[in-house]
């Protein structure tokens, strides 16, 4: 075909056209600053004029970079998990191989260094070709191509909604010379005001390597397994090869016809050997060098990143991080709305130091899986086990025995259900405490004045809603039965009940309080329903934990017990670091949920649940750690629990039905008596903690608190309850005679 000529009334039309000669004489004039340039004058002022009106600023933002999830493998902080939209890491100018540097200048500019923000040989070839073709051509400088990435990030970055960012990518990638010279006028001002090497630095960040790989640090990673500082010739020269054609030129397609390993990735080594000879014609690369370098097979590593939490599986840590992500889906210090969040998590380029003891965290998988399987057959039943600090909130580890998957299509086993946390932050409904809800109905028996000496009765009957008190509630009319596993005396001090953890008794102890008082003192020390909008039932069966709450719930209130009553919220993360410097997370909120004295007896009382006789002594780690603890099993050990907390470490102990009502106290899994799961599990976990975090004497309570124990009317019988019924307000029957254990 015949190109156009300056005759043709297309080229007249663009000649004396505004997006002809005006706009190329007038870029000329104000890129070169030739005042002695002899043209019309109308035509340089026309130019001058249009090229000066464009935009010039080009607010130059952070592109949207991985966020990487740590956690702490002794001294070391390891990367569990990263979260994308671009996989992209961006990394300073003395992070990235000269050999990078070298290639990418000799091969896409190698004027850079000496031209100004455009390259002006190929910049005027591109414009008039644009202009009198109709195409537009190539010719920009790695200023420019900057800038035009700078641009195509924005619309992503700065749009969440789909539709605005499409457009937006229409724009500034449209196929017209106006769009040839917004760039040409930002890359004017980009190099104003930064150096070359940022420039370059920034480049090298920002551009595409084909798929979801943006910037030279992941492409280095993905491609060759390497970081972008260790890069060599031909990897360097491979890279930048890319660029050219990321699509058709990426090496992770083996089985491409055209560009795979069967041709050893023909197309992209014509192209590398393009950009080996321009670092030899530049003097980047000596004869031997290009000569080696040409020879070398183009030989992929591909090392894939995981996007998600699914790369936390590794660490038995998919469930905690799956937790860091709701932390901040509902922490408006990353964003005020839930999109804005998890942008930033995806794009934000955070390093997320979390609170996980990875060598803890192995302990605890490694003890709960041994006991509990992924699946049992005919059971839909499940465990957990979840530790945190007192005084800080710090969540130390998080397991249970199922996989951790966000897949639609999960496999037996596998589940995206987190069951030590509530609803909102990706856990259950919870279950219900069974009796390590007593705790609670002892804070408020202490607090109106009552002695762990103080007898209460342990008979076995049916209890009249009448009997109770509730002055926040209408209770209604009904029953509630209650009932021991095993004979009892027919009293005794409600600190015997409390270690052998007597229903009866702590149903008569209902009896004398206010329900309000015991659902508050609950509240107090942070406790809640699991379920997203729920509040805790305030009926007589509750007092024995019917109540549905979360692990990790409990242990940060038996935390607070043992932390002379001060509760502090959990928290996943300890410190958080964005490209601009440090970011404030959400901190522990600690509150004096419970009066010192309070808890000191409290925490009194569940110390003798370890010793012998107490519910829980199978569990005893025997070490000599004061540790305060309760069991908990409601009706037919449907639901078990071992919650415990020394000053250092709390931790609950689930093991359970998910869904249906298997009695624990009739299933076996794995030869192993159900009800003993949870001692079994707990015992070497309570060991790895004790033997690391150690622990304070708990604080002795006040005299008053003890009173008078007359140890000869006691009996030190094992006391468990039974009943049946929903418990809800004016049921007929009362509801359920609720905890055991």
């Amino acid at each position: 075909m015949t190109a156009p000529t300056s005759s043709s009334p297309r080229a007249l039309r663009a000649l004396t056209g505004f997006s002809g000669l005006a706009v190329v004489a007038g870029l000329l004039v104000a890129v070169l600053a030739v005042p002695a340039l002899v043209v019309v004058s109308n035509t340089v002022t026309t130019g001058v004029t249009a090229f000066d009106s464009l935009p010039g600023y080009l607010a130059i933002t952070p592109p949207a970079q991985a966020t990487s999830v740590y956690a702490k493998d002794g001294s070391k902080e390891v990367k569990i998990a990263s979260f994308y939209t671009e996989n992209r890491t961006d990394v300073t100018a003395d992070q990235i191989s000269q050999n990078v540097k070298d290639a990418a200048v000799a091969a896409e500019d190698p004027r850079f260094y000496d031209e100004g923000a455009i390259d002006l040989q190929g910049t005027i070839r591109g414009i008039l070709a644009t202009t009198l073709g109709g195409d537009v051509q190539g010719g920009s400088s790695i200023t420019q191509q900057y800038v035009k990435n700078v641009l195509v990030e924005r619309c992503a970055t700065e749009n969440t909604d789909a539709a605005k960012a499409e457009k937006c990518y229409e724009d500034v990638t449209a196929v017209t010379p106006q769009r040839k010279l917004r760039e040409m006028r930002y890359a004017i001002t980009v190099e104003k005001k930064y150096s070359k090497s940022e420039i370059l630095t920034g480049y090298l960040n920002i551009v595409g390597f084909g798929g979801n790989i943006y910037g030279i640090q992941a492409a280095a990673e993905y491609y060759f397994g390497v970081s972008a500082s260790a890069l060599n010739v031909a990897q360097s020269a491979t890279l930048v090869a890319i660029l050219n054609n990321p699509s058709n030129l990426r090496i992770d397609e083996p089985a491409n016809a055209s560009n795979g390993s069967a041709d050893h990735y023909a197309l992209t080594k014509v192209r590398r050997d393009y950009v080996l000879q321009r670092m030899y014609v530049h003097g980047k690369i000596t004869k031997a060098e290009l000569t080696a370098a040409k020879a070398s097979v183009i030989a992929p590593h591909i090392t894939a990143s995981t996007n998600g939490c699914a790369a936390a599986v590794k660490y038995d840590a998919g469930y905690f991080c799956d937790y860091v992500t709701n932390v901040i889906k509902n922490d408006t210090a990353f964003g005020s709305t839930a999109d804005a969040r998890l942008q930033s998590l995806n794009e934000g380029g955070l390093k997320i130091y979390t609170t996980l003891n990875l060598a803890q965290q192995r302990t605890a998988q490694a003890s709960l899986s041994a006991y509990m399987p992924t699946t049992v057959s005919g059971l839909n039943v499940g465990a957990s086990n979840v530790s945190v600090e007192p005084g800080s909130g710090r969540i130390l580890t998080m397991v249970q025995n199922t996989d951790y998957t966000q897949s639609d299509q999960a496999a037996a086993g596998s589940s995206a259900v987190n069951y030590n946390t509530d609803q909102a932050y990706g856990g259950s409904t919870g279950f219900q405490t069974g009796s390590s809800f007593k705790a609670f109905t002892l804070a408020a028996w202490l607090e109106a004045g009552h002695t762990l000496s103080d007898y209460v009765t342990t008979g076995t009957h049916d209890f009249s809603f009448a009997q109770f008190t509730a002055s926040c509630t209408n209770l209604g009319a009904g029953t509630w039965p209650v009932a021991n596993a095993e004979s009892v005396p027919s009293s005794m001090s409600v600190l015997t009940a409390t270690q052998e953890s007597i229903n009866t008794a702590y149903a008569d102890m209902g009896t004398q309080l206010d329900l309000c008082d015991i659902i508050d003192a609950a509240k107090a020390m942070d406790v809640h329903t699991a379920t997203t909008g729920g509040s805790l039932s305030v009926v007589p069966s509750a007092i024995l934990g019917t109540n549905t709450i979360a692990p990790l719930t409990m242990a940060v209130a038996y935390a607070g017990i043992a932390n002379g009553g001060v509760v502090c919220t959990p928290v996943a993360i300890d410190s958080i670091t964005g490209p601009d410097g440090a970011i404030a997370a959400t901190p522990t909120t600690c509150t004096q949920g419970m009066s010192s004295d309070v808890a000191a007896g409290v925490s009194y009382a569940l110390q003798t649940v370890l010793k012998a006789g107490g519910t829980g002594s199978l569990a005893n780690p025997g070490d000599g750690v004061d540790m305060l603890a309760k069991t908990g099993t409601n009706d037919n050990a449907e639901q078990n629990w071992l919650v415990t907390s020394t000053t250092k470490v709390a931790t609950a102990t689930w093991v359970g039905n998910v869904s249906g009502s298997a009695g624990f106290y009739d299933t076996y899994i794995n030869g192993v008596y159900g009800y003993n799961l949870k001692f079994l599990i707990a015992k070497p976990i309570l060991q790895s903690l004790d033997a690391e975090y150690g622990g304070d004497t708990l604080t002795a309570p006040p005299a008053s608190e003890l009173g008078t124990t007359s140890s000869s009317s006691d009996s030190a019988g094992s006391g468990s309850g039974s009943g049946s019924g929903s418990g809800q307000t004016g049921a007929t029957s009362g509801g359920t005679g609720g905890a055991q254990g």
